[in-house]
């Protein structure tokens, strides 16, 4: 079988790679689609982010979907030719964090495409995939397994939902604001739509993404480098939003979802990024609640689930599909945010 592999920053090669038989609880999956996320990006631009720097040749590729090829003899209620995307997570489940039901802090995580450990735990982005049985959500026939492999970037998104209603708190009724609208920011607002928010307002420095978030339920979309004067609208008293979804990750978006926050508004953070200096005094005057939200667990399923149903319709997120031949193209068209959201790769047309 072809697989795409990261030998180094810009070195990205499809390679043969051997076929192995399922293990007696594990499945063979043919992928058919799988998205270029931002931390594949990181791995392929710069090999790596951070301290975590790729040590060996690695596959990559977390967003991923397909048909069963074949199953273990102890697998149950997944039979061959089913449709099913594939959770990329794999808590131990024995640490003290996967017992205390914190499994997305597990201290023994296996993470697909992650350089975190090493040896690397490989990725998905290869035309046939064995996984554990437990990993894969059975989807109906027929659903377009390009949808189905937004379930992880989705999860992500019901996560940070998950976390606000953990203060007691929630979406429904509420005015949320959303800061970077790249695929998780756009998610995360389809979520928070999804859930029933009253007003939603969203954020960005590219036109081409906030036309996309005004597409998928954002009320009104503001670019901060061109029209930032806008803001001043909800400057008002000490702030307009009940609850920020922070996708960006730099700086400037965190400080303007503090600055308009209300008192005791709900901040999830769903975007990564560097060091940064926040406003401490307003974070505290305010009283503002400021949620870390880290991957997914549970929430995989419900994803799948949701898209699978058509109560969320992630269709206008995919901006193109490019065969495993031109990979190096679909990650070169992946970071550029002018021209694409979110960009898949098909294994097996």
């Amino acid at each position: 079988m072809r697989a795409l592999v990261i030998h180094a920053a810009r070195d990205l090669r499809i390679e043969e790679q051997q076929i192995t038989d399922p293990q007696p609880a594990q499945v063979a999956v043919r992928v058919k689609a799988g998205g270029v996320c931002g931390s594949d990006l990181h791995y392929f631009n710069h090999g790596g982010f951070g301290d975590i720097r790729i040590r060996e040749p690695m596959i990559p590729g977390h967003e991923v979907a397909g048909e069963v090829i074949a199953v273990g003899g102890e697998v149950d209620g997944i039979a061959v030719g089913d449709a099913v995307a594939i959770n990329p997570s794999l808590p131990c489940g024995q640490c003290d964090f996967c017992r205390e039901g914190l499994p997305n802090h597990c201290s023994d995580m296996r993470f697909y495409g992650s350089a975190m450990r090493f040896p690397h735990v490989q990725g998905a982005f290869c035309e046939f995939l064995i996984c554990e049985a437990r990993q894969c959500v059975v989807l109906p026939a027929g659903i377009d397994l390009h949808h189905a492999a937004f379930s992880e970037p989705l999860a992500v998104g019901l996560h940070a939902a998950n976390r606000i209603a953990e203060t007691g708190d929630g979406l429904t009724g509420k005015r949320v604001l959303v800061s970077g609208c790249g695929p998780i920011g756009c998610l995360a607002l389809m979520v928070a739509r999804h859930a029933g928010a009253a007003e939603i307002v969203a954020l960005d420095v590219a036109d081409k993404v906030l036309s996309i978030a005004a597409g998928v339920g954002a009320d009104r979309t503001i670019n901060v480098r061109q029209s930032a004067k806008e803001l001043d609208d909800y400057r008002g008293g000490k702030g307009y939003f009940d609850v920020a979804l922070e996708a960006s990750g730099v700086e400037a978006g965190i400080r303007t979802c503090l600055e308009l926050l209300r008192p005791r508004g709900v901040m999830a953070q769903l975007g990564l990024g560097g060091e940064i200096t926040i406003p401490m005094n307003l974070s505290v005057a305010k009283e503002i609640s400021w949620l870390g939200s880290f991957r997914f667990h549970a929430e995989f399923a419900w994803a799948a689930n949701l898209i699978a149903s058509g109560r969320i319709d992630v269709a206008p997120l995919l901006s193109a599909t490019i065969p495993i031949d031109e990979a190096p193209e679909a990650f070169r068209i992946a970071g550029d945010r002018e021209q694409s959201m979110k960009v898949q790769i098909a294994f097996n047309p």
